[in-house]
């Protein structure tokens, strides 16, 4: 019996390039916590090169753990582990509020260690939610990952920071956008092998095209050493802050719930449900990743929605293609100046491979929705309701602000805090009391006792 395309072993080279593919899709997330935290803090930019080389080493652990996984640890699917951007706002007020700087690191990884403990504890009564993720639901939270990534590459699409004088530049755009259609091209018109490591290739030419305009920078190269290891608890030994352990344990429950929808996205793009044991094992890795991350200097691991992206585009679903890229990661983080050739990818030609990337999630997601069954008006509001929900961050950044800090932890996750609407709606919907009825009993939504199937338009004389 030939093996399912999760546990297929591909050919040397086209493990290699398909994996270095997935670390090119999720590079800018990972370094972005560090480099803000590290700024937040005042470090030098020898110990920020550290710092962001000790996130790439202990995100490649971590992706270990969730693709080639130990005893119950690890979801075994093609899943990208890394530093979680939710924990980048509650780990920069501890900075703040922290007097002496030095110790600001110490404690965020006491946090971590802690939050990642209790977490890995509460992972098999956490994945018992499952029951409570058809199809309605999870299609609407793989379209809320989607669309709540977009903004990302539209960020990237204008520069690489927002007070650079050619932020959003007619040059950034163009280049985004030439590296778009260059993904576009090749998808269309090759085949095979080239066909599928599309956005590799994009981001390779992007960076050529923007060799003449002056957007590309190899001093990253130049300045990066070729070998450098992440000293275990190099910054100091890890303290233990309430204040802050509550507010980590706030983002971990944040994190475990994404991870679960990403999870249950993975599995039906892979056509491999993630099942209740499935979903335990791959939080248990997120966990345990994270919680191991301070020993290196990393911070909190999750799932990367972006690589989910990925492997939607290229039907690549091999766990080991992904294993690969996990190495590439721990190659990284040992060798800063491997790196930095990452680094030297300038951030609109990431932006116009990220439209292709977190627009097919989004995609993925509308499929879900199909089979979801949208003929019941019950499910025509679960969707409405958590979408608009899930929105509300994208569209109205400071909707919540008058809301406590670690209360906006949560609410200022679109993915969050649509999942736990859907979630919520389908139980009330589809549980409770005459939740359950049959399609033919269920009216639609503005018009009581009237069949969805039955509201047509007026027929053409």
């Amino acid at each position: 019996m030939a093996d399912h395309p999760v546990d297929e072993k591909l050919p040397a080279l086209k493990m290699a390039t398909t994996g270095l593919q997935h670390v090119a899709a999720m590079y800018a997330g990972v370094v972005a916590p560090p480099l803000i935290v590290g700024a937040a803090i005042g470090l030098t930019g020898t110990e920020l090169t550290f710092l962001t080389g000790a996130c790439l080493f202990t995100a490649g652990l971590a992706t270990f753990l969730q693709t080639l996984g130990i005893w119950k640890i690890g979801a075994r699917l093609p899943f990208v582990n890394g530093v979680t951007f939710a924990g980048v706002a509650p780990m920069t007020a501890i900075v703040a509020s922290t007097e002496d700087k030095d110790d600001a690191l110490p404690i965020i990884f006491g946090a971590v260690i802690v939050a990642g403990l209790l977490g890995f504890l509460v992972s098999p009564f956490f994945s018992k939610a499952v029951r409570f993720f058809p199809p309605v639901v999870t299609g609407t939270v793989i379209t809320l990952i989607g669309v709540s990534l977009l903004p990302v590459a539209f960020g990237w699409a204008q520069g690489a920071s927002p007070s650079a004088d050619d932020f959003g530049s007619t040059t950034n755009l163009g280049l985004a956008a030439a590296t778009l259609v260059m993904v576009l091209l090749l998808r269309r018109f090759t085949r095979g092998f080239v066909k599928q490591i599309a956005v590799l290739l994009g981001l390779v030419g992007g960076t050529l095209l923007a060799i003449p305009f002056g957007v590309t920078d190899f001093s990253p190269v130049a300045e990066a050493s070729i070998v450098g290891f992440p000293t275990p608890f190099h910054f100091g030994a890890p303290q233990f802050q309430l204040a802050a352990i509550i507010s980590l344990c706030v983002v971990m429950v944040v994190s475990m719930t994404e991870s679960t929808a990403d999870m249950l996205a993975l599995g039906e793009i892979v056509d491999r449900p993630a099942d209740e044991k499935t979903i335990a094992a791959g939080l248990r890795a997120d966990t345990l990743g994270s919680a191991i991350s301070p020993l290196f200097n990393g911070f909190m691991c999750s799932a990367f929605a972006q690589n989910i992206g990925l492997v939607a585009m290229t039907k690549i679903r091999s766990r080991y293609v992904v294993a690969t890229g996990g190495g590439f990661l721990v190659l990284m983080g040992l060798c800063p100046m491997a790196a930095s050739l990452i680094a030297v990818v300038p951030r609109p030609v990431l932006g116009g491979a990220g439209v292709v990337l977190f627009g097919s999630v989004a995609a993925s997601g509308i499929q879900t929705l199909v089979r979801a069954g949208l003929d019941k008006d019950n499910n025509v509001l679960i969707v409405a309701v958590s979408l608009a929900v899930g929105i509300i961050p994208i569209s109205a950044p400071e909707f919540y602000h008058s809301f406590p800090e670690t209360a906006r932890i949560i609410l200022d996750s679109g993915i969050s805090t649509g999942c736990v609407m859907a979630v919520l709606l389908n139980f009330v919907f589809n549980h409770l009391g005459n939740g359950s009825r049959e399609a033919a009993d269920v009216t639609h939504p503005m018009e009581a006792g009237e069949e969805i199937t039955a509201v047509k338009a007026p027929a053409t004389p």
